[in-house]
């Protein structure tokens, strides 16, 4: 009963999200284009999958993600849990008694980013606009392993108790500065990657372990500390990617002028043996 007016109440609250939007497209498409909606079954069947699967979603995280990420933030930061494997002599626990957070935090950052669909279609879209120098995988990688140094190091923040414009300022600092070395075809990318990664799969977890972390750590407020973590990984990502394209063009510039310093030698050696 409970679940079936849980999906009564967020299914109107879809259908009054998607409204807006199918009244605006239908709108510009009628009224500014004057032309008619072309597959207009097959749009409208659409639209009527969109609702249903946003629902759904919305149900599962209501019922499972929210509840689950809150509940391994709380086992983790349990006293009973982190004395069996603290490294610190004294009672009170240290920053570094909590890794197993930060290891959580990495782990589920990086598998939850590479597992976002907006992130895939992304990745596609700029693999094929690109001709294939920018690769599937790698530019996937490179946004997970942002994401997740991010987290973790957001999840350091709520427990050291620092404030978080120190972080976020600094960041931005690096990013500024790597975009001035970075491959430019890369830039718009990286900074669009920040934004992708923080969507459907994603934010339900990294919201509810930082909740979980800043409501079981003494001395935390939710409100204050338990949010944050999504500006975090919103902004390693683009560190990240711009990083992966500074790599990936030393290896390439590094892979062109072995050749180049090879072949003098050969040539000497051919002018020697015709002597």
């Amino acid at each position: 009963m409970m679940s079936l007016n849980l999906f009564i109440d967020t299914f109107l609250g879809t259908v009054t999200d998607v409204i807006p939007i199918a009244a605006i497209i239908f709108g510009f498409q009628l009224a500014v284009l004057r032309k008619p909606v072309t597959n207009l079954m097959r749009v409208i069947l659409g639209f009527f999958y969109v609702i249903q699967g946003l629902t759904l979603f919305l149900m599962g995280l209501e019922l499972a993600l929210f509840p689950l990420g809150e509940t391994m933030a709380m086992q983790l930061t349990a006293p009973d849990f982190l004395s069996n494997f603290k490294f610190s002599d004294g009672q009170q626990l240290g920053w570094f008694d909590y890794y197993w957070v930060y290891l959580f935090a990495f782990f589920i950052g990086f598998s939850t980013t590479i597992a976002e669909p907006s992130l895939i279609a992304v990745a596609i879209k700029a693999n094929q606009v690109s001709g294939g120098s920018i690769s599937v995988n790698g530019l996937r990688i490179a946004v997970a392993l942002g994401v997740a140094i991010g987290i973790s190091l957001g999840s350091y923040r709520i427990v050291a108790g620092d404030p978080i414009h120190y972080y976020i300022i600094c960041g931005y600092v690096v990013v500024v500065i790597q975009t001035f070395y970075a491959p430019k075809l890369i830039v718009p990318l990286a900074y669009d990657s920040g934004g992708v990664t923080t969507s459907t799969v994603t934010v339900p977890l990294v919201t509810a372990l930082g909740l979980g972390l800043a409501s079981t750590v003494p001395g935390r407020n939710p409100v204050i500390d338990g949010f944050g973590l999504i500006a975090f990984a919103s902004l390693f990502p683009i560190i990240s990617v711009m990083c992966y394209a500074q790599i990936t063009q030393w290896l390439n510039q590094s892979q062109q002028t072995e050749p180049e310093k090879a072949q003098p030698q050969e040539v000497q050696s051919q002018e020697y043996k015709e002597q």
